[in-house]
């Protein structure tokens, strides 16, 4: 299941009654943080189901991941539409036609406007490849090994307006190998996001997150430990 374990679940609060919480990813590319979910969805116990993908770009492997694993897809390429705000309104019409409770964005290359974000506030999720706040936008590993550190990692953390802001779920740290290239740092944090966000994804659906203060509290028996993972250090 992902790394998802039953237990963990159950500490995040679900009782095996609750209906299962119907969960949207907004993705651009290859899908491999998709099918992480997807794979973890696939376990009865697991709190949410994958009922939509939406890609801004057409023909790309999600959809194809999408497909196979029996999920409706929609694609909806940004340039075909007027402006940020038609093309918003098309993913927040499919979005209220298949019953979304919540949104994933991976890997989805498109800033979402202020109203966007405010409409789904508390109930979108992102997963970032560094340890937030460092090295927030792209090319984050070239910039990582560039300013030298000796630990990066992934965040999962809820949607603000802010790029690549909003409060902090849950980090895996990785090592930086003093021969580390982009492509190998790259992979070794992609694993981790692979672990990552099926658990934080969990924690959500199963209504143990909440805001206070600007930080992210989790109900129930999770640790601290479970909200930062530091394989390999």
């Amino acid at each position: 299941m992902a790394d998802i374990e039953g237990a963990d679940i159950e500490r995040a609060g679900r009782d095996g009654r609750t209906p299962k919480r119907r969960v949207a990813v907004l993705i651009s590319g290859g899908g491999s943080n998709l099918q992480a979910l997807l794979d973890a969805a696939a376990a009865p116990d697991y709190p949410a189901e994958i009922a939509l993908v939406v890609s801004n770009v057409a023909g790309v492997h999600g959809l194809d991941r999408a497909a196979k694993a029996g999920v409706p897809t929609v694609t909806l390429p940004h340039r075909d539409f007027d402006d940020r705000a038609a093309f918003e309104a098309a993913i927040a019409e499919n979005l209220a036609s298949n019953a979304i409770d919540l949104i994933c964005l991976a890997g989805f290359m498109r800033i979402l406007t202020a109203d966007f974000v405010r409409a789904w506030e508390g109930r979108m999720l992102n997963i970032h490849p560094s340890l937030l706040p460092a090295f927030k936008g792209r090319d984050v590993q070239a910039r990582a090994l560039a300013a030298g550190v000796k630990i990066s990692g992934c965040t999962v953390h809820l949607v603000t307006a802010d790029l690549d802001d909003g409060p902090i779920v849950a980090q895996a740290a990785v090592p930086v190998a003093a021969d580390d290239t982009v492509a190998s740092l790259s992979a070794r944090i992609l694993a981790e996001e692979h672990r990552l966000y099926p658990r934080a994804l969990a924690w959500l659906a199963a209504g143990a997150l909440k805001v206070a203060d600007g930080q992210v509290q989790l109900t129930g028996a999770v640790t601290s430990s479970e909200r930062l993972q530091s394989p390999g250090i």
